[in-house]
């Protein structure tokens, strides 16, 4: 059975995203420490609240050099998806630099923080929303996105007063701006298509 660690650095609705992954056919470890990071197929790097605050956890818990050196597959979630990048303008926050870019302030919105359900408009096909319809919505809370150096590495976008970077990719680092553990049965599917990667890559290894 695929073992996948999800991180956890104080900062994160795990329980339901550990219960998402088990429920597509993965072996589940909540891992505070890196070392858990052995013998590992995959990991999920979730996260919510200041970005500034889940780096210096992380960074305290030892997870940076380990993250930014794994050849493993990786997923970011809400947070954890600004943490795959460069650094982060909310209260100048470090990051782990696996994809090239910077996280913004979200401008021109009628509000903030952005608390609500969004489509997508996927930009290219990717294997993290196979089998995911048109029109479907996902559960979104931030106040700020990620703007990536390179447009190619961005899959998928949403509107909120303007358009905004909603999931993206580079090569086996992937993340999503929205909660997959709470957007229903089309964020189950965004779990379970990344436990089949996680497989796919773990089978042909």
């Amino acid at each position: 059975m695929t073992r996948i660690v999800v991180i956890d650095h104080g900062a994160g609705n795990l329980v339901s995203i550990a219960q998402g992954l088990a429920a597509a056919g993965a072996r589940v470890a909540v891992i505070d420490d890196p070392a858990g990071i052995d013998g590992a197929a995959g990991i999920v790097l979730p996260g919510v609240g200041s970005a500034a605050a889940a780096f210096d956890r992380l960074d305290a818990a030892g997870f940076v050099e380990p993250l930014r050196h794994t050849p493993l597959p990786l997923l970011g979630v809400c947070v954890g998806l600004q943490l795959l990048f460069g650094g982060s303008d909310e209260d100048d926050a470090g990051g782990l630099g696996l994809i090239p870019g910077r996280v913004r302030r979200l401008r021109d919105t009628p509000r903030l923080p952005h608390i609500g359900w969004n489509d997508l408009e996927h930009l290219r096909p990717d294997p993290l929303f196979a089998g995911i319809p048109p029109g479907a919505t996902f559960y979104f809370v931030h106040s700020y996105a990620p703007v990536p150096d390179e447009p190619g590495d961005v899959i998928a976008r949403s509107d909120y007063g303007r358009p905004f970077v909603a999931a993206a990719r580079r090569g086996r680092i992937v993340g999503v701006q929205f909660h997959p553990e709470r957007s229903g049965r089309p964020g189950l599917r965004v779990l379970a298509n990344f436990v089949d990667g996680v497989r796919r890559m773990s089978d042909a290894a």
